[in-house]
């Protein structure tokens, strides 16, 4: 009977149109939706909101919804207002009055010619994008990007530049078909999530007057001594981990250096949280560290180890976070190989080898004349053949690069990582 419930319970809930597995506490957004990851993040850093359980991930996104998450994401929310609202269908009494103000006076989102706002109207793609074009830095970009999509015909003339820029940023939202940029359709609330999220992601790109960051304090990481830097910096937007400081992480899987060619991913994670001295919690433990091998160098004749280039760039956190980073192993030269012991071992085990093989030819040959002189061949053959073993164990090649699953490295960061919260 219970069975039965159940199942007509997942039933109904399909046929309703309701996912039958909700996530993170978002009733209707499935755990494989396409925007999951941003929606979790942004409702949970209370950038939207959700109405009673849900958060309507396919209903527009009104104008004025999007100026209150964007003020959100550029730690303006608490702006002092100091001047009047200009548009006529914006109330003073409404509960919207004071967050299109900040906006107006950030020179955000702006209304139309006829002196209105519109703020329940839904917010278009390409004022989107006009947005987010207007509050980061200029930059010189290539404006032949949007000539790439299929639908290019259909972005304004006055948004082409917009476009360009966001494109070059990584800041924009082209689902379901990559290869289309919708520009005069309306924003949906899952697509406003990308777009601010990633909006988060790429804080530094936001010019300084839009954006109000202040430092709450620095704090430290003490990973290895031999560090070049071990300052965090804690401001009320973003964990920003200073270029310079090392890490610690592990591989996912065993890793082979002669299995493995450059272009090749490979994965680590971090047993433990990454926590500063101080307590804040920077990468909680099971963060997944994304890379890829560089370039290996087989080993080479006379004990050259093989030697592995890796790069890793980006960290995915439990929770779906991502944070772009730019880090390579914290060893010479940045590679990664055997140890000087590990060559040891080979090169003695050569020795004792060679001492073996020594000792049993002495063996024979003396046994075979006169069985008398076995202790004179041990004697001889042993010394005799060690010094072979160990001549061929340092001229032979050097070992492959090896890594058991689990096995840490540190990895130091080439540039600063910002961690947004």
């Amino acid at each position: 009977m219970k069975k039965l419930l159940a199942s007509l319970l997942v039933g109904g809930f399909i046929a309703f149109g309701v996912p039958a597995f909700a996530y993170a506490g978002i009733d209707d957004v499935c755990e494989n939706y396409w925007a999951q990851v941003e929606i979790a993040s942004v409702v949970s850093d209370s950038v939207m909101t959700l109405t009673d359980g849900n958060f309507n991930p396919e209903g527009s996104m009104s104008r004025v919804e999007f100026v209150k998450a964007l003020l959100k994401v550029l730690g303006q929310e608490n702006l002092e207002v100091t001047s009047k609202v200009k548009f006529s269908d914006v109330a003073k009494s409404s509960d919207i009055y004071a967050p299109i103000a900040r906006s107006q006076q950030l020179g955000l989102v702006y209304g139309y010619p006829n002196g209105k706002f519109l703020p329940d109207n839904a917010m278009l793609r390409d004022e989107a994008q006009s947005v987010i074009s207007h509050i980061t830095i200029d930059a010189d970009v290539d404006s032949s990007i949007v000539a790439k999509y299929a639908d290019a015909d259909k972005v304004p003339a006055w948004a082409n530049e917009v476009y360009a820029k966001t494109l070059s940023y990584g800041i924009y939202v082209n689902h379901p078909n990559e290869n289309e940029l919708r520009p005069t359709e309306e924003l949906s609330r899952a697509e406003a999530a990308v777009l601010l999220y990633r909006l988060r992601q790429r804080l530094n790109l936001v010019k300084t007057e839009y954006k109000s960051e202040s430092v709450l304090g620095t704090e430290h990481l003490n990973v290895s001594k031999k560090a070049e830097s071990n300052e965090v910096v804690i401001t009320n937007l973003r964990n920003i981990i200073r270029e310079g400081n090392v890490l610690e992480i592990a591989f996912n899987e065993q890793f082979k250096s002669k299995l493995h060619a450059a272009g090749d991913q490979i994965t680590f994670t971090n047993p433990e949280d990454i926590v500063t001295e101080e307590g804040t919690l920077l990468f909680p433990a099971g963060s997944t560290f994304y890379g890829s091998v560089l370039e290996i160098k087989d080993p080479q004749w006379f004990n050259k180890n093989a030697r592995v280039y890796a790069q890793i760039t980006k960290v995915v956190t439990p929770c779906g976070k991502t944070v772009d980073l730019n880090a390579k192993p914290f060893y010479k030269n940045y590679e990664l190989k055997e140890g000087p012991w590990m060559t040891a071992g080979k090169i003695a085990l050569y020795t004792v080898g060679g001492a073996a093989v020594g000792t049993g030819a002495g063996v024979g040959f003396s046994f075979i004349p006169d069985p008398d002189k076995v202790g004179t061949g041990v004697a001889i053959g042993t010394p005799v053949g060690a010094g072979l073993g160990l001549i061929t164990g340092l001229v032979t090649p050097g070992l492959n690069y090896n890594a058991k699953q689990g096995e840490e490295i540190q990895v130091i960061l080439l540039e600063d990582a910002s961690i947004v919260k």
